[in-house]
């Protein structure tokens, strides 16, 4: 089975608090893909970066000490463009960079074909990555570039490498 996984695609990452200009272009191709994906089959899973209203006082919070995707506000909902592209899938809230639960579901659904997309390249789309990795070593993990996007430009490319170098496929 094939999987489309979209990362924190959720709108304090894209015009929120956290929001940049890439973010935002990449957009309409994650429409794109989500939709395609659909027709194909495949299943299509979500993750939902969540922090709670003590979000400054944690680890994260000071040494990013910018609050985002409170659960609860409006800036931890997915973006409108994808709101009803994500009916009846599933969504994983994680209080951290990467998803445990959304690796163990993967690995609990034997799957072999995991594509990746979302935000930001250079921290949860490559936590998770290599999360999904390390939990199922044979199954081809793919990041489509076009469908990321990083904190900034630069960090994009040097998380995609990094992640081409874990034979991570970049396509």
């Amino acid at each position: 089975m094939r999987f489309l996984i979209v990362v924190d695609m959720q709108n304090d990452f894209v015009t929120g608090s956290l929001g940049t200009k890439e973010a935002q272009a990449i957009v309409p191709a994650v429409v794109k893909r989500i939709q395609n994906a659909a027709a194909s089959g495949d299943e299509i899973l979500f993750t939902l970066d969540t922090h709670s209203s003590d979000y400054l006082s944690t680890q994260e919070g000071r040494l990013l000490p910018v609050s985002h995707c409170i659960k609860g506000t409006e800036g931890h909902h997915l973006i409108p463009e994808i709101q009803t592209l994500s009916s009846g899938c599933k969504c994983f809230e994680k209080g951290t960079f990467g998803s445990e639960q959304l690796a163990d579901y993967l690995r609990q659904s034997r799957a072999e074909e995991i594509e990746l997309i979302g935000l930001c390249t250079d921290i949860c789309v490559i936590s998770n990555a290599l999360l999904i990795k390390a939990y199922l070593p044979e199954a081809r993990i793919s990041v489509t570039a076009g469908c990321c996007a990083g904190v900034t430009p630069e960090s994009h490319d040097n998380a995609l490498a990094a992640m081409k170098m874990c034979q991570i496929q970049i396509q």
